[in-house]
């Protein structure tokens, strides 16, 4: 028969004190444990609405009914609504941190407010077997030595959740500029448009259109040779290479960087494609991380996709009417 002793109590209770204990530790250090007064609230920490997913879908049907009205793909208008979806989608992530950190603050406010306002740590100190205090006095210890490391934490976690919400927010704004613009030069862009009858795609020439066939072999009579061509796609977010109006003129292999005279060749094709886009049709051109679309004239950076090939180092995209 086993009889309880004090000491014996002693342990066992330290022992599951200690399990709390660190079940606690482990929690905390993404969050911040101010320490709250018996049944206050845990912290505050609404969840903030990262560019409204209801006017997300708006302005992307919106797009949608303008590249129908203004000739396909409208390049440089995606690439802002690339970056909108981005930056909505960071917030959403930061949105669902802050949640959970509020929650575990919670969780250790009830566990106080149960045990009358004592702190667990202080209430297993003066409960532990004396044999056992040294090595569970100085996770306390660290615990307190860190608490100001995690206040800083969920501070930081609340601080990144604004500037996230302010840049969606921003970035959906870009968007609903761009689409103004478009619209505010709707009748000039569909003038342009007429200029040139659609084509269908076709077979037997790569599945490119004659126009995008004239102009690839147009440039690459006058640049070429160029170490490939690509043109037809459907792999990715093949745009108009899934229609065969558009072709990529690698001046690099492997993903190479162009520099020197494959730097060269790349600027020779981009600025003959946009001064002679009227006699060949050509819609926008791609070409270092820029975009120069014939419907809204000009250079304008584009976001980064993350390498040298996405961003257009190393290639010059053209796509036609």
């Amino acid at each position: 028969m086993h009889v309880e002793t004090p000491a014996s109590t002693g342990r066992r209770s330290g022992r599951r004190a200690a399990l709390a204990l660190v079940a606690i530790a482990t929690a905390l250090p993404l969050l911040g444990t101010a320490t709250p007064s018996a049944g206050a609230a845990a912290p505050a920490a609404a969840p903030f609405d990262p560019g409204d997913a209801a006017k997300f879908a708006k302005l992307n049907k919106q797009i949608e009914q303008l590249e129908k009205e203004l000739g396909g793909d409208l390049a440089k208008l995606k690439d802002a609504q690339y970056a909108a979806k981005k930056a909505h989608l960071k917030s959403r992530v930061l949105e669902k941190d802050l949640i959970e950190a509020r929650d575990v603050v919670a969780r250790f406010a009830a566990t106080k407010y149960m045990m009358n306002g004592e702190d667990p740590t202080v209430t297993f100190l003066s409960s532990a077997n004396p044999s056992e205090l040294l090595s569970n006095a100085s996770l306390v210890s660290h615990l307190a030595q860190n608490q100001a490391t995690k206040v800083e934490q969920i501070q930081k976690l609340v601080n990144d959740q604004v500037q996230a919400k302010k840049q969606a927010e921003a970035k959906m704004a870009e968007v609903k500029k761009e689409i103004q613009d478009l619209r505010s030069r709707k009748t000039k862009i569909q003038s342009l448009v007429k200029r040139y009858k659609p084509e269908s795609p076709s077979t037997g020439m790569g599945g490119v259109t004659p126009r995008m066939l004239k102009t690839k072999n147009t440039l690459d009579l006058e640049f070429g040779p160029f170490p490939t061509i690509g043109c037809v796609r459907s792999t990715g977010d093949p745009q108009d290479h899934g229609t065969g109006h558009a072709c990529d003129f690698m001046v690099t292999t492997g993903g190479v960087m162009a520099g020197g005279s494959a730097r060269t060749q790349g600027d020779q094709v981009a600025e003959y494609a946009i001064s002679h886009a009227g006699a060949l049709g050509i819609k926008y051109v791609i070409w270092r991380q820029r975009i120069y679309d014939m419907r809204s004239p000009g250079w304008r950076m584009m976001e980064n996709r993350g390498g040298n090939t996405a961003n257009h180092y190393d290639h010059v995209h053209i796509s036609v009417f």
